[in-house]
């Protein structure tokens, strides 16, 4: 009896030995962060119940693309652009007979136009987001009930003529909830309207030109990325996959930010700010045994492992083969926008990108995200940049392609 007592004491002090090393590996793994490079940006927003991501990361970009040019703070209007965007998409929803969608999603160059051809206020020139409707931010959920079915309602109208009086119901209903778009407004003592604010920036929105990279196009040719949120259907530069991530490192080594557009869906993005593209196949043997028993884990204990590993959890490299399988299977999709604006390291050398989000100052690091270089890469849909952020050679190569195709032309 005694030495059977023994035995299971000694037991119980391997097990917890071994849980004690098991909780120390884990804390182990966890990131310690190094900053590399960080360029200026402006402060952390909250997009809150809303599908505005592509607004406040944009504004977020041209920001920062303006304390780099001028050194000046502003605080750009997302009400202003979201009012005209969704506007605009309306209507063309309407012109296509509702035979496209209708939803709060955008991309990088919407903002971009609404800038080009509509203007810009600072926030405090519109109602701040989510008061008029007593909240204290965006909250979308009664506004597009409304505003969906509306849409919906002229566009697969069975008349064979209607009215333009369509606009005025719907502008009307945009400025319930956003608050209506000054013609006029005062700014540190001068009187601006949208256009001349935009124009006193100190921005070439000519600059700005938006990158992709799948195989199914030809390389250093433009076509529109195929998403439902690129509606106005804007060119973007397909490049190679290592250009199109040699033109992210070299715009935040030299200064810049990216406006960037990807999917935030895979497990190895979490939600309290570090993103890793995990290799599944050396997964499945962390997890002690084969792939369909990792796959089907639910998603919370594979979460629960991967956060154990921290930053030692395996990556796949990414490739051009990989990215076109996963986006033809809509494994990658185009779900989120954020600001990638610096570089930091782990104390094991990996380098992430570190990248600002519009859901406030959540997670660890207060609404900042670190991002492994192989998980952007990986995730990319689509960016917007400063072509004077583009390397000289590639930027060539842009150069000589647009050439060509416009003597061809």
């Amino acid at each position: 009896m005694k030495k059977i007592f023994t035995l299971a004491l000694l037991a119980l002090v391997a097990v917890g030995a071994s849980a004690d090393t098991k909780k120390d590996a884990a804390q182990s793994n966890k990131p310690v962060f190094t900053t590399i490079k960080a360029n200026p940006i402006t402060s952390i927003k909250n997009q809150n119940r809303s599908g505005t991501c592509w607004d406040y990361s944009t504004l977020s970009f041209f920001e920062a693309e303006i304390l780099k040019a001028t050194g000046k703070t502003y605080d750009l209007c997302e009400s202003f652009v979201a009012n005209k965007n969704y506007m605009d998409r309306a209507v063309q929803v309407v012109r296509l007979h509702g035979d496209c969608q209708f939803a709060q999603g955008g991309s990088a160059y919407d903002v971009l136009y609404v800038l080009k051809n509509y203007g810009i206020c600072p926030e405090n020139a519109m109602p701040f987001p989510g008061s008029l409707t007593g909240d204290s931010l965006y909250n979308f959920n009664e506004f597009f009930s409304m505003l969906e079915p509306y849409v919906a309602a002229i566009s697969k109208n069975k008349a064979k003529k209607i009215s333009g009086q369509w606009k005025e119901g719907l502008q009307s209903i945009l400025d319930a909830y956003l608050g209506k778009c000054p013609e006029k407004f005062t700014y540190n003592g001068k009187e601006y309207t949208p256009k001349s604010f935009a124009a006193s920036l100190g921005l070439n929105f000519d600059d700005y030109v938006s990158i992709t990279s799948f195989s199914h196009k030809p390389y250093y040719t433009q076509y529109p990325v195929e998403v439902q949120d690129n509606w106005r259907n804007p060119l973007s530069w397909n490049l190679p996959v290592e250009d199109m991530a040699r033109i992210i490192e070299n715009a935040v080594k030299t200064g810049y930010t990216v406006a960037w557009g990807g999917d935030v869906s895979e497990e190895g993005f979490t939600r309290d700010g570090l993103a890793y593209f995990y290799d599944n196949k050396a997964m499945e043997s962390m997890a002690g045994s084969d792939m369909a028993h990792w796959l089907k884990l639910s998603p919370g204990k594979r979460i629960s492992l991967i956060d154990s590993l921290g930053c030692k959890v395996p990556e796949l490299a990414p490739t051009a083969e990989q990215r076109q399988k996963r986006f033809d299977n809509w494994e990658l999709t185009d779900d989120h926008g954020m600001l990638i604006y610096g570089i930091a390291k782990d104390q094991f050398g990996k380098e992430y990108y570190m990248v600002k989000n519009s859901w406030g100052e959540t997670g660890k690091y207060k609404g900042i995200w670190y991002m492994t270089k192989n998980y952007i890469v990986a995730n990319t849909m689509d960016y917007l940049v400063n072509k004077k952020a583009i390397p000289a050679d590639i930027l060539k190569k842009m150069e000589n392609a647009k050439k060509k195709q416009t003597i061809a032309d």
